[in-house]
């Protein structure tokens, strides 16, 4: 544990933004509970308040400030994204990318408003979990969150009650499953409002899938950016025939999908799977390799954070079973196509291998995200009222903006430099690590002046000593 005698450079540096979210009392909460997401290895409301040494207070004040203080989320989440369009370095491009994705915040035992148990792909089981749905910015300088929100699993008494009102039929020989398998009744009612929410407009608000929720975010930013074409690239998962008509038919916005082995497309000489379409053209290409012929998979080349990669592609455009035209690629990265291929489709018909590659490398920043967004508390917190979480949540999305910020702000940056005498460069983890390191001087700063004004060590010492052990 890192006592804090004030808060961190970085913190001081970008509160400002913040003045309008905030009252004068909550703003002061917000930069504790900013200080300790950055500094303490503890992320919880106890764990942040006992860093204070000056700034010492009830632990009801740090909850105050997601309980109850009156500032919106909606409003704090547009200066964050002020904050970041302040800068040329983590302004919006004309070559960014939005992807798609979520990610568990796993627990454990149940005792969480809207927890709910979810299939966990890296345990390989389910777990006690809230679903964050997050929609990314990336380009080759930065990547942050724009927008995301907390799924909240299905009321089935509310659906159930939803359907019957909409006179939508529940077959009576489903309604045992309501006392001997409440996770199969689950399944069935929501098969049965997946089937006709699109043809019953009455029912569409009882639940918000996750593909529903980036809907609504993706909807939400094109009503605020009108005529922004920002590419929208996702993998597997989000990749459903009903998103991609939404996308495209709806919003406007083009796409990168991706497609699995199995899926299907619908060829001269009948339908067949991506996985024996792909070997087929790589029979052809090893085969004209060798007859020193045109080869099917051209090398190219694309621009990603700096690094320029290489692909083997095949782009056409072709009918995807249950998708429609879209133009399709199929990347290697081995010039012997050894590996494993990738399987991409895009709306835009016109485009080519490079730039579907490209847009799809961006998906990779939002898994970072979630990643690194756990190192700062995305998962940490011991917090039991749902819109506490939701606050929480936005709360580490600003720290972690305002470590992508510091990367790009030659102000911050001589200070932090000056201070430290080291040379700052790298991503969010570095800068945190700097914002600790500089608290440190701060602390021994501290030390030395207390010392230099004749305060015995023990004086000196003492508060940092009961903050060290408050319990």
């Amino acid at each position: 544990m890192l006592p804090l005698v004030e808060f961190p450079e970085l913190v001081q540096h970008y509160a400002p933004f913040f003045r309008e979210v905030f009252s004068a009392e909550a703003l002061i909460e917000f930069e504790r509970y900013i200080s300790g997401l950055i500094v303490s290895e503890n992320k919880t409301v106890d764990g942040i308040n006992r860093l204070f040494i000056h700034e010492s207070r009830h632990q009801s004040s740090l909850n105050r400030l997601l309980t109850e203080s009156p500032y919106s989320l909606k409003t704090l989440n547009q200066a964050r994204l002020d904050l970041l369009a302040s800068l040329p370095g983590t302004q919006m491009k004309p070559k960014g990318v939005f992807s798609v994705d979520d990610t568990l915040l796993t627990h454990y035992g149940q005792d969480f408003e809207q927890i709910a148990k979810l299939w966990d792909h890296v345990s390989g089981s389910y777990m006690w979990a809230h679903d964050l749905v997050t929609i990314h910015y990336s380009d080759d300088d930065t990547d942050y969150p724009v927008l995301f929100q907390l799924w909240e699993p299905v009321d089935l008494e509310k659906l159930e009650q939803g359907l019957r009102a909409a006179q939508i039929p529940i077959k009576v020989s489903k309604e045992a499953l309501k006392d001997s398998d409440a996770q199969k009744w689950r399944g069935y009612l929501l098969g049965v409002w997946q089937r006709r929410h699109k043809t019953h407009p009455e029912i569409r608000e009882l639940y918000d899938s996750k593909l529903i929720i980036v809907q609504k975010l993706l909807e939400q930013w094109v009503a605020a950016h009108p005529g922004e074409q920002r590419p929208v690239t996702f993998d597997n998962w989000f990749t459903q025939p009903a998103f991609c008509r939404f996308l495209d038919q709806t919003l406007k916005l083009p796409y990168v999908g991706t497609l699995a082995e199995t899926d299907k497309l619908n060829l001269k000489t009948g339908q067949d799977t991506l996985k024996a379409f792909a070997a087929r053209l790589k029979e052809e290409h090893l085969q004209a390799l060798q007859k020193q012929g045109k080869p099917v998979y051209e090398k190219i080349h694309i621009p990603y954070k700096g690094v320029q990669e290489t692909y083997y592609s095949y782009c056409r455009s072709h009918q995807i079973h249950n998708f429609g035209k879209h133009r399709l690629v199929i990347n290697y990265r081995q010039a012997d196509l050894s590996d494993n291929p990738t399987f991409f489709i895009s709306n835009r018909l016109y485009w080519h291998a490079p730039g579907i590659t490209r847009i799809r490398r961006h998906r990779w920043p939002v898994e970072v995200y979630h990643e690194e967004g756990k190192a700062e508390g995305l998962d940490q917190y011991q917090l039991r009222s749902f819109s506490a979480i939701q606050r929480h949540v936005a709360l580490v999305a600003v720290v972690y903006s305002m470590l992508r910020a510091a990367q790009h702000d030659p102000l911050l940056r001589e200070r932090l430099q000056q201070q430290l005498k080291v040379k700052l460069e790298g991503g969010p983890t570095v800068w945190r690590r700097a914002s600790q390191a500089q608290v440190l001087w701060c602390l021994a700063l501290f030390i030395s002046a207390g010392l230099a004004q004749g305060q015995p060590l023990q004086q000196t010492m003492s508060p940092l000593i009961r903050a060290v052990c408050r319990s």
